[in-house]
Parts: structure tokens; sequence; C-alpha cells
């Protein structure tokens, strides 16, 4: 096992369920310095798992371990922290209680204040709904966090991107057992940008004609997923809102007002369902952010680190923004 685990025992979940034996799945590296002041937190996005994450650490890059103690917690229902997965009755499968942004978010300060005893983080970032977690964090420990980086990804639920989750949960709420090539099929249409399927860019990542790349990539990706642990994930992006919660109670443009952290906002020129749009009105509504725009026709994915010029760009942005002074 290349991760540890961090038990939270019976844990309230913002709606009022209780959560048995409830745990987060992370992973560190690097080394946290005498002052504990090198402390970056990745969150993991949906589907994924820490691993996915590492394309962003690395000797010489932004995130470098020989610099800060990067902390990746794994996102609720991912099959590796607490999950339909490996829940068990009467919380398994689809009576998974709803987990929202907020509970993630409440679970990871534990870890960091409890287990590890940190009271600043210099930077968290993260992509998709690692974004909105990054976005979270912002909102709810505004004294703890210096800085912000979210990449595709907004600080709530906006209409067209709640509706693209009523689109991608139904499969798997008509037939869990079957659902899941339906979902890939059903991202395929989203993930990317109009322009990138029109230049067949899909080549570069080594599939050689459009119905390979469903198959190839889409299809198989979800295929390896658990459909409870998705339908759980779907659940949590579909509610997030960084001011639905007692601390703004629905109020978000003072939740984002209440973000005091150095921000750099990255939303993907072409994501089709985090979008510029909504990020710039989020933006003029924070005190210390940029608007930062991945000019790219990877769409949404222009933030998963499978394109370089992305890539580059994306580390670029968080070297500039770790080397302003606090």
């Amino acid at each position: 096992m290349d991760y540890e685990i961090f038990e939270l025992g019976d844990y309230t979940l913002q709606s009022g369920t209780v959560l048995n034996n409830a745990f987060l799945a992370y992973k560190t590296y690097g080394t946290l310095n005498a002052e504990k002041n090198n402390v970056i937190l990745y969150p993991t996005a949906l589907g994924d798992t820490h691993r996915s994450n590492e394309w962003l650490i690395g000797e010489g890059m932004a995130l470098d371990p020989n610099k800060y103690f990067i902390v990746v917690p794994n996102l609720l229902g991912n099959g590796l922290s607490s999950s339909p997965s490996n829940s068990e009755t009467p919380l398994d499968k689809n009576s998974f209680p709803l987990i929202t942004i907020y509970d993630n978010v409440r679970m990871q300060h534990h870890l960091m204040t409890y287990k590890l005893g940190i009271k600043k983080i210099a930077l968290v970032t993260g992509w998709s709904l690692g974004a909105m977690q990054t976005f979270e964090w912002g909102a709810a420990y505004p004294d703890m966090v210096q800085r912000i980086a979210p990449f595709n990804g907004t600080a709530k639920t906006w209409p067209h991107a709640y509706a693209f989750f009523e689109g991608v949960k139904a499969p798997l709420e008509a037939d869990a057992s079957t659902g899941l090539r339906a979902v890939g099929r059903i991202y395929a249409g989203w993930g990317f940008s109009h322009a990138f399927y029109r230049k067949g860019c899909y080549k570069e990542l080594g599939y050689y004609s459009l119905d390979e790349f469903i198959t190839g990539f889409w299809e198989q990706n979800f295929l390896t997923l658990d459909p409870y642990n998705l339908l759980t994930m779907f659940r949590t992006g579909q509610h997030a809102d960084i001011s639905n919660n007692s601390l703004y109670n629905g109020d978000f443009n003072k939740a984002l007002h209440c973000i005091k952290a150095q921000a750099c906002i990255m939303p993907g020129a072409t994501d089709l369902y985090f979008t510029h749009d909504d990020n710039k009105f989020e933006v003029d509504h924070m005190p210390n952010a940029r608007l930062h725009p991945i000019d790219s026709i990877w769409g949404h994915f222009a933030g998963r680190g499978i394109h370089q010029p992305d890539i580059t760009f994306i580390n670029d942005a968080l070297n500039h923004l770790l080397s302003i002074k606090q």
C-alpha cells in the first residue's frame, strides 16, 4: 500500500448522517520543515487517486518534494477513502450518504491539524473536483490558506454543470451494473472541446479513429470504476457550493469575498462545463484573485496532465504564485 490512512471514527456529515468508521486515504511527498511552512495541499478529482496527481509533482516542478511537503488526500467515494465499495451495510452501494465538498474539506482539515500538526498552508491546488475543494479550503479556512490555484473547476456547481451531472448519473441510476459504458460515452462529448475532435487530437494519445478513442479511452476509463463509488462522486460534484454551510448560509458572494488567499484561477478556455465565464464571475468577487485561462483546445482535460503545453502552463502559473511573498 503506497498511502496512509487517517481514521476519523464515526463522523457526522453535513447532512446529519453519521458515517461509521470514516477514514481518509492520503499520501505525502517530501519533508515537513521545522517551521511547518512548506505545505502544499493537492486534493484529488472525481475518479482519481493520489497517483493521478503525480504528473504535477517532481524534482524541478513547482510542486517539488525537495522543497515542499505535499499532501494529497483522496476524495471520499474514490475507493481508497471511505466509499460505498469499502463500507458495510447499511451504508454500502446506493445507500451511501451524500458527501459534500465541505465534508471532504472538513475531514482534510482534521488530517492537517490533528494528525500532521499544520497551521498554515502555503498553497492549495487541484483540478476539477480538486479545484472545487481548493475553493472550499479558501472560503472555509481563510486564515490558514495563503494561496489557492484551482484549475478547471468552479467555486460552486453552476446550473449548466448541474445538468451535466444529471446526464452522467442517469445510466447508473437506471442500472448500476450496466451503466458504466454509457457514462463513458456521455463524457466523451464533454471532456474535450469541439476543436480537439475536429483536429483529431486524440491521435496524440495513441488512438487512430474516433470510435477507437471513445471505446479505448472513455469507456475503459469508467469500466475500471465501481458504479456506486462513481455515483457518490457525481453527487458530491453536483452539490458543490462554497456558501452552502453554516459559515455563509448560502451567501455565495460573501463566501467569495472572504477568500483572503492570493488566488490564481485557471479555467480551461474551451472547458464545456466548468467555464471561463463562471470563473470570471467568481474572480470578480474575490479580493486577491486573478483570472489566468489555459489557452488550450483540450477542454476540461487541459487540466488532466496529458498534454505537455498545458502541463507547462499550469506548472509555470504555480511557480509564479508560490514566488509571491506572504
